[in-house]
């Protein structure tokens, strides 16, 4: 896709405030969830899983710790962004045996750097790991949001929800899992959201921007 196109797309998305119900087609839910299986994370471990719920129940116990935003219920589906709680040893290995299948390399080629990862993540707190993984879940974040935009689908990502309960109604914790962040999917309506139409506003280029 030309860079045009893309800054047509990013400039036509926005935060949706609120959504009309209409269900988004599952051929493109899964091309969304494609950008996600490809988008970078540092050392490629991926960090994270993501739930994807459509389930309407599930989403109005959602909306109960989501503070009532009403794009989880008014979107057709709800991305769930859960970070690794702890870069485990065995989580590591995991992502090794796979770099060595898919690229048809033997087993413990890349010894040196997978015990370089797990002494760098067993010196670090949970607190530390997790966070970690949270950020890199935030990237995966970002290239939903994009793929998002290209494919015209609406979408919304929150911060703003108590994360234990979420954790405690997806049964995370049990996973070693602690939900990051919540995007919403689905499509505007602009009869009722304020924003719909508003233009976009952002800091100008020579304030964002440092040129050395």
């Amino acid at each position: 896709m030309k860079l045009d196109q893309l800054l047509e797309d990013l400039n036509w998305r926005y935060a949706t405030k609120r959504m009309n119900g209409h269900a988004v087609p599952e051929e493109q839910v899964e091309q969304l969830l494609t950008s996600i299986q490809l988008t970078a994370t540092s050392n490629g471990l991926q960090p994270f899983s993501v739930y994807v719920i459509q389930d309407e129940a599930l989403r109005r116990q959602l909306q109960e710790a989501a503070y009532q935003q009403p794009q989880l219920v008014e979107g057709s589906h709800l991305l769930v962004f859960a970070a690794w709680k702890e870069v485990s040893p065995e989580r590591i290995s995991a992502y090794f045996k796979d770099v060595y299948a898919q690229r048809k390399m033997a087993d413990g080629a890349l010894a040196q750097y997978e015990n370089h990862l797990k002494k760098t993540f067993g010196a670090m707190s949970a607190e530390e790991q997790f966070h970690w993984s949270a950020k890199q879940a935030y990237i995966a974040l970002g290239t939903a949001l994009v793929a998002a935009a290209q494919l015209r689908i609406d979408s919304t990502p929150m911060e703003g929800f108590q994360a234990e309960e979420v954790d405690r109604i997806l049964g995370l914790r049990d996973k070693g899992l602690g939900s990051a962040a919540l995007l919403a999917l689905g499509y505007r309506n602009e009869a009722e959201d304020h924003l719909a139409n508003a233009p976009k506003v952002r800091r100008a280029k020579e304030k964002l921007f440092t040129r050395l």
